[in-house]
């Protein structure tokens, strides 16, 4: 037996439990993972809140960190002592130990540790295919990336400097803007004083940005269009304000061809070679000290409700992880 955070129904952080669940010896092509740590993701509310659907019960939590105690018959690429971390695939995450498929899991290197790997896994590699992938963004080139304090937001900023990029960060108040300079952010849009688009024309001299990283949804949605060069792309991977309303494609055309995307971590990471090439890339980035993953709030693993709170009422800022 092992202790995990289950849901029964969909709601608010309260019909987050702390169970006793079973964990069944590896099949084919799986292994038993005892976490050390796992990471909070936004995605875990939408999940929650039965924005994102689930069957249920459900375990909940797509990011960890641990070792692995033992593997399946057929299992020759990873061994029990191997330090693993994985984001994505089926929720479960928030747990002491889980039976899971290898296909998500990569070698940790020694160089990072258990806390870090669950912190960055699933952001870190969010901004890789966001940069590397969906638009491939180039040195000397200005970008606006929204909730720029968070924790995949504070991971794109350093990584936006390395890369010779300006980035324009949108925020929530001046110490989280403050917080997002400090990690390379070249300018900074407090939303709750500042007009977006006008402050974006003002610092593009009128041009506007060829791409929008949008993670808010509902409440950015015209801004981001609006602060588009003709041919810009619009890229959606979140909805942390609520769901776009439905898109209109009058509303590209009228801004100059835009285009518009709503990629997810799950496609990027779908083939094994295209997981490993990405978090090769986000190790190598993480090792060289370009991009330093920064822990602001821990939680032991049996106050997920509590966490849930905290982070949807935007008390926290960077990565957040449970302990286990």
């Amino acid at each position: 037996m092992a202790k995990a955070i289950r849901i029964h129904q969909n709601g608010g952080p309260e019909v987050l439990r702390w169970e006793d669940v079973e964990v069944r010896a590896p099949g084919p092509g799986e292994a038993t993972v005892r976490h050390h740590a796992a990471g909070l993701n936004f995605l875990d509310v939408y999940f929650r809140n039965g924005m994102y659907k689930l069957p249920l019960p459900s375990g909940l939590g797509s990011e960890g960190a641990g070792v692995i105690e033992a593997v399946g018959p057929d299992v020759t690429e990873l061994k029990p002592g191997d330090r693993v971390a994985y984001a994505g695939g089926p929720n479960g995450a928030y747990s002491e130990r889980r039976t899971m498929s290898t296909a998500m899991l990569v070698r940790l290197p020694d160089a990072i540790s258990f806390e870090q790997g669950a912190a960055m896994m699933l952001k870190g590699l969010t901004v890789q295919y966001l940069f590397k992938r969906t638009y491939r963004i180039q040195a000397g080139q200005t970008i606006l990336f929204h909730a720029a304090a968070g924790g995949v937001g504070l991971i794109a900023c350093q990584w936006a400097r390395a890369l010779g990029v300006t980035m324009i960060g949108t925020v929530g108040s001046a110490d989280k803007a403050a917080l997002a300079r400090g990690h390379g952010c070249t300018h900074t849009i407090v939303t709750s004083r500042e007009n977006v688009v006008q402050r974006v024309k003002e610092i593009t001299g009128g041009a506007g940005v060829p791409v929008v990283y949008d993670s808010v949804g509902k409440d950015t949605y015209a801004a981001s269009l609006d602060c588009l060069q003709p041919l810009g792309m619009m890229v959606s991977f979140g909805s942390a304000s609520g769901p776009l309303p439905p898109i209109n494609v009058g509303d590209l055309t009228s801004r100059g061809s835009l285009y518009f995307t709503r990629p997810t971590l799950t496609t990027h990471t779908a083939r094994r070679a295209d997981l490993l090439a990405g978090a090769a890339d986000l190790f190598e980035v993480v090792a060289s000290g370009k991009v330093k993953i920064e822990i602001n709030q821990r939680y032991p693993l049996r106050d997920a409700a509590q966490a849930h709170r905290d982070l949807e009422s935007r008390k926290t800022t960077g990565s957040t992880i449970f302990t286990v």
